[in-house]
């Protein structure tokens, strides 16, 4: 780094009456003296009358007032007053380089440094915390290196090593340097807190959550004692890698001190109980909080969202609101996070619109949120928008739009964004890939499918997971390639879990391929015997094949076994407000004119052309009951909503938890048409756009 100092020119007042003399000490008066920059330069010109600014006692007192002391520090003033002192001893530097590093100019803190070593001024112990705060500002590496070889030389002389070891130790870990770090920290012969916390600071800035907990064990096993900034950044880990016995531990403790007074440690644990999933505990103490600021609320509205209890942290950010706290990007982020599991596309859109109201930074983590959100809405031509608008893009942006338009049923334009991101030189990661094997699934680009999916370790050096494997499979099976998909299973490098057999199962219900189906079952059962979806599927595969007998034998040993169907259920967002089905469902205060409108719905659609599935019925229904009990599934009540309470034409929007049934898929195809509306249905799987009688999916999914 090279820099250059500047000569500033000064003025100096003269003062009309006399000045009295400085005792023989005299720093206390003239920083007395000089509150204002007028008052300075009274002063400054007594001294050069006197002929006393060159004494080093006199010439620190007056730097440290210009650079450190007055209110808009006059470090021009001082940089003057400096560069004509004629020997500036190492206080006069310190007070510089101070002084550099307070007005945010640390890069001049370095180069009077290497100036005062250049002219033979030896550094205090003063001087190396100073300019080592320089180099971690700048994460200037080569130079605090240099300076830590200056250190050595001169440590010896030093009667405080320990606050020269804490500043070094604190540069390293700023330039992510931890191994340095942390040799510098068990080199130490004594340890304060403060260097304990500048070795838990440096693992907190490179992610490494493990080691904090790690090092905290360390320190409960030596005895040593830690302060509340400790207990903070350990809750931080114990969110981050869901270590719950230590966080309850330090929970206890925080009770057994009496330090529930403390906000931020409180924040600390609301953040770490919700990370972990013990959302109820985190609100118990989110509650008896006697103040909350916007961490406290974001910390609990995240929580919710982490715990996909969104419909709870929708309701806790309308309180926030209420309580006139201004979010943050941490909030917006979670409140995103939340429309878009429950497909609440209206509020989402007000939190976009909120953003730009109250000129929020489109930071890179707040936009990809929101190309996310936009996607997970099934608004692909919207998340390429903002994802277009956005200022600031890395590889998880590009990913969360190639991955959102593989899920609308846009393969093409999926890839079209991937090799856009590949001409901007950002490197894809292993998420990235299975967003582009699901666009060439989609797009039934199977040859392409196979380039990208050999391309991962021969350009890119990632190992395939077993996630790209099920894209794989996913990706012959919709071309009806089934017994490549089956040999593709068979000699996988690792081994297959349920959901890969799964996936083969469902291909062969789409093809009407009974024998490998039957194959696929048996595999995914040994895996997961409870899981009611594989039973289902092979249900519906003999069903659609005529063997009425085996499907129902199937659903007979759902029974035998005790294995219930997961409940379906359903959002459908109007007006902001979020409304839930479950199948059946008689809750909703407007649930007799639901029913109506399902009727009503049946009977048109029936004359278009559907034909009622009774195989998709509830097992223990019979005889008329087994029609009804299917027109009534979770996602028909909430398009039968939509159709009653949004304008004719309006889009319907649904997100449903399960996969959506075939039934439930030929009905709203239909109904697409009779109705002349777009119905959006965003199942377990994928987003099905139904519009003028066909699905983005064509049929299979």
């Amino acid at each position: 780094m090279v820099y250059a100092l500047t000569a500033f020119s000064s003025q100096f007042l003269t003062r009309k009456d006399p000045i009295v003399d400085f005792q023989e000490n005299p720093k206390t008066l003239i920083l007395e003296r000089c509150k204002t920059s007028k008052e300075l330069n009274q002063v400054h010109a007594h001294l050069i009358k006197t002929r006393r600014l060159h004494h080093p006692a006199v010439a620190e007192p007056l730097l440290e007032s210009a650079a450190l002391v007055l209110p808009y520090p006059a470090i021009d003033y001082a940089v003057s007053i400096f560069r004509k002192l004629e020997n500036p001893d190492s206080s006069a530097y310190n007070v510089m380089i101070r002084g550099f590093n307070k007005r945010q100019s640390p890069e001049k803190s370095l180069l009077l440094f290497r100036q005062m070593v250049e002219h033979s001024v030896r550094p205090d112990v003063f001087t190396f915390p100073s300019v080592l705060k320089a180099c971690s500002k700048l994460r200037a590496l080569r130079e605090g290196e240099q300076i830590h070889a200056h250190i050595v030389k001169l440590i010896d002389r030093f009667g405080c090593k320990e606050f020269v070891e804490n500043s070094l130790l604190y540069m390293y870990a700023c330039c992510d340097r931890l191994e340095l770090a942390r040799q510098v920290f068990d080199g130490m012969s004594e340890r304060s807190p403060i260097a304990w916390n500048s070795m838990f600071a440096g693992y907190v800035r490179c992610g490494y959550w493990a080691e904090v907990v790690e090092l905290f064990q360390s320190m409960l096993k030596m005895g040593i004692e830690f302060n509340e900034v400790t207990l903070i950044t350990v809750l931080t880990a114990c969110g981050k890698i869901g270590d719950l016995e230590l966080g309850n531990w330090i929970y206890e403790y925080v009770l057994a001190n009496g330090l529930m007074g403390n906000d931020n440690l409180i924040t600390s644990l609301v953040d770490m109980y919700g990370k972990c999933g013990c959302v109820d505990t985190a609100r118990s103490l989110f509650d008896n909080m006697s103040t909350r600021d916007v961490v406290a609320w974001s910390a609990m509205i995240s929580g919710y969202s982490h715990s996909n209890r969104c419909k709870e942290a929708l309701a806790l950010f309308h309180d926030m609101q209420k309580a006139n706290v201004e979010p943050n990007e941490v909030t917006m982020v979670s409140v995103l996070s939340s429309c878009a599991f429950l497909g609440a596309l209206q509020t989402g859109k007000w939190v976009h619109s909120y953003i730009k109201k109250k000129n929020l930074k489109l930071t890179i983590n707040l936009g990809t949120t929101l190309v996310d959100f936009y996607a997970k809405c099934g608004c692909p031509d919207r998340a390429i928008e903002v994802f277009k608008e956005a200022p600031y893009k890395n590889v998880w942006t590009w990913t969360a739009l190639i991955q959102g338009l593989a899920s609308n049923g846009r393969g093409k334009s999926a890839l079209e964004f991937f090799n856009m991101m590949r001409q901007e030189k950002v490197e894809p990661n292993d998420v990235t890939f299975i967003g582009v094997l699901a666009a060439c699934s989609h797009a039934g680009l199977v040859d392409e499918g196979w380039g990208y999916f050999f391309s991962m370790s021969r350009d890119f050096g990632i190992e395939p997971r077993i996630e790209h494997y099920g894209c794989v499979v996913d990706m012959l099976g919709r071309a009806g390639m089934i017994e490549e998909a089956y040999e593709f299973i068979k000699n996988m490098p690792i081994k297959p879990n349920a959901v890969i057999w799964r996936t083969l199962l469902a291909s062969c219900r789409v093809h009407k391929l009974v024998e490998i189906g039957e194959e696929a079952l048996k595999h995914a059962l040994r895996l997961e015997p409870a899981h009611s979806g594989d039973y289902i599927l092979l249900s519906n595969l003999y069903a659609s094949v005529g063997r009425s007998d085996d499907a129902a034998r199937l659903r007979d040993e759902m029974k035998t076994h005790g294995i219930k169907k997961s409940p379906g259920c359903s959002y459908i967002e109007l007006d902001g407000i979020i409304h839930e089905f479950l199948a059946e469902d008689d809750k909703h205060p407007e649930s007799q004119e639901i029913y109506n409108a399902i009727e009503n719905t049946m009977a048109q659609i029936k004359l278009a052309g559907y034909v009622p599935d009774k195989a998709q019925a509830r097992l223990e229904a019979e005889g008329d009951d087994r029609e009804a009990s299917v027109s009534h599934h979770s996602e028909k009540l909430a398009i039968a909503f939509g159709l009653i309470r949004t304008s004719p034409g309006a889009t319907i929007r649904v997100t449903k938890n399960l996969r959506i049934c075939t039934d439930c898929h030929n009905a709203a195809r239909v109904t697409s048409k009779v109705f002349c509306r777009e119905i959006v249905v965003r199942d377990r799987s994928r987003f099905h756009h139904f519009k003028d009688g066909s699905c983005s999916c064509n049929d299979f999914w």
